[in-house]
């Protein structure tokens, strides 16, 4: 974006070389042939051609376009991701990382990479006054134009704000890099199209979560124990949800209140793909909230039983309350993440599975992997301390060996825990930075492959690629196996010995402290596209003209 000064964003120029047309012949002799006999002469034919073929060759083409999948030996195109990253030094970065695709005649085998990424930086700037707690991207703005199409971006301080800008899905030109000194190997390309908004002031404190369920609403959630719902299209805020502050139960570990002060506010919360129902988690409380988010009112309270607190790590000296939630994509179920564990529930509010990694490692953040087949059920991917993140079926499940007294006598049933099934990154990788945030993103609709982009807290942002098969395999696997063999401790997940999956692209470096990540797929058609088609049209006018 640029460099923000006294609350303006400047945006420089992008400079876009002249694109090479081919030579017209200077000597009106040459054309002299064609005005008698009003046909282009078999060599003027010729270099039209070649010329037309040579510029369709280089006109680039969208990905997941219809001619490339319709060819399945046309070589892939280039996949363009843009990746925002916040950090405690009040820096958002933006940078575009380009996936090369995959030679043909190169193999797994090989020692080399088999595709390479290349990081250009798009912006850098500091965005608050404090650090960036949170950030979040909306849905692509509708329209038929691939140049048109715009993403909102927020993003959550703990200055009590929310800035807001315009992201544009169509990568900058090939060629639009200034020529500015750098003592770093990066390239810069700066996208004029990116844009600032505005900034939010709804909230009275450190603002900890961001969602855009749809193109026209985004919830913030604050330490003040609110949930704001705001209109993107004027950005009036249209309701707010108060969530109770609650009662003091002595001084949990590692609380941050001040003395003589509740620890209160709002850590997370996950709005229902249908939009009408809102689950939220807040500090100091071992209990969920359900919302109506058509009017705002309260629902239900769910509370965490003492066993299922013990069972996913919150001993008694815990806060056990809940640090993440997310829905699944279909909206059947949803996870609540505690400080070392987590629970899936389903729509009946029963927990389904609580599962408890070991070796025992803090648990950072949670996404379902999307476009999965229904068969293979939701698999859930967890970033923890020691730099991995896990993949576990909620569908396959494995029943634990007895606990509780009122397990034993009959009283409840043993509640399972996910199945296992594989892992990415880790000391097998060499990587041991703790993963504060990562995405997801499918290459396209329907394939079975997948771009997983992490951010740590040493200011590495690294891209993996992940094949779908690889987790349908090991479904199938699993189920296979039988599920009478019992586990020795109550639903305890061991990762040691974990299939590793997935392969390591690509990194940047980027010198800050990494708090949050977000990325998406940029679909839209970079500007050379029209300006070579402008080229081509001008051409073919002026071959028309000279023949008349």
């Amino acid at each position: 974006m640029g460099i923000k000064r006294h609350g303006e964003v400047l945006w420089p120029k992008t400079h876009v070389p002249p694109v090479p047309v081919a030579e017209s012949p200077s000597s009106p002799s040459q054309l002299a042939p064609v005005r008698k006999k009003h046909h282009p002469a078999p060599e003027m034919a010729k270099r039209k051609l070649d010329a037309v073929d040579a510029s369709a060759s280089k006109k680039p083409h969208r990905a997941g376009s219809s001619n490339s999948a319709s060819s399945p030996d046309a070589p892939a195109e280039p996949v363009s991701l843009q990746i925002v990253t916040g950090s405690y030094e009040r820096v958002l970065h933006g940078l575009i990382a380009t996936v090369e695709p995959q030679p043909q005649a190169q193999t797994q085998t090989q020692d080399k990479p088999a595709s390479s990424v290349k990081f250009a930086d798009t912006f850098l700037f500091n965005a608050h006054a404090s650090a960036i707690r949170c950030i979040a991207l909306s849905p692509p703005s509708e329209g038929s134009d691939p140049h048109s199409q715009k993403v909102i971006l927020a993003s959550g301080s703990t200055d009590e704000r929310i800035n807001l800008y315009n992201l544009s899905t169509a990568p900058p030109p090939k060629n639009a890099q200034p020529s500015i000194p750098s003592l770093h190997g990066t390239a810069i390309t700066q996208n004029p199209k990116n844009r600032e908004l505005g900034a939010l002031t709804h909230h009275s404190a450190t603002i900890t979560c961001l969602k855009f369920p749809s193109r026209s609403k985004l919830f913030s959630g604050a330490d003040d124990n609110c949930v704001s719902i705001s209109r993107t299209r004027d950005w009036t805020m249209l309701s707010s949800i108060k969530a109770p502050i609650p009662k003091a139960q002595g001084r949990p570990s590692g609380d941050t209140a001040a003395p003589g002060e509740v620890p209160s506010g709002i850590n997370d919360f996950a709005v229902h793909p249908s939009q009408k129902l809102m689950i939220s988690v807040s500090k100091g409380e071992k209990c969920m909230r359900l919302w109506n988010a058509m009017t705002g009112k309260k629902a239900s309270v769910l509370t965490f039983d003492r066993d299922l607190l013990q069972n996913v790590g919150e001993g008694r000296w815990s806060s056990g309350e809940g640090r993440k939630l997310e829905w699944d994509p279909e909206g059947e179920e949803w996870v609540v993440a505690f400080e070392r564990g987590f629970v899936t529930y389903g729509l009946d509010s029963r927990p389904k599975a609580q599962t408890l990694p070991r070796p025992m490692t803090k648990l950072h953040q949670l996404h379902y992997v999307p476009n999965l087949p229904s068969s293979a059920g939701p698999v859930l991917a967890v970033s923890t301390e020691d730099g991995r993140i896990l993949f576990y079926s909620s569908a396959s499940t494995v029943t634990p060996a007895a606990s509780s007294d009122a397990v034993k006598k009959g009283r409840e049933v043993s509640v399972p825990s996910c199945r296992l099934l594989a892992q990415l990154g880790g000391r097998t990788a060499g990587l041991t930075s703790r993963i504060k945030d990562f995405e997801i993103l499918p290459v396209a609709e329907g394939a079975d492959r997948y771009f997983i982009i992490t951010g740590c807290s040493d200011g590495a942002v690294r891209v993996w690629r992940l094949n779908g098969e690889d987790l349908l395999s090991e479904i199938e696997e699993k189920d296979e196996a039988s599920d009478a063999v019992k586990e020795k401790g109550p639903n305890v997940s061991n990762t040691l010995g974990a299939k590793q999956v997935g392969e390591l692209l690509g990194a940047h470096e980027g010198g800050n402290r990494i708090t949050c990540l977000k990325a998406f797929v940029m679909t839209g058609a970079p500007e050379e596209a029209d300006a070579s088609k402008e080229e081509e049209d001008e051409a073919s006018s002026s071959d028309d003209s000279d023949s008349e």
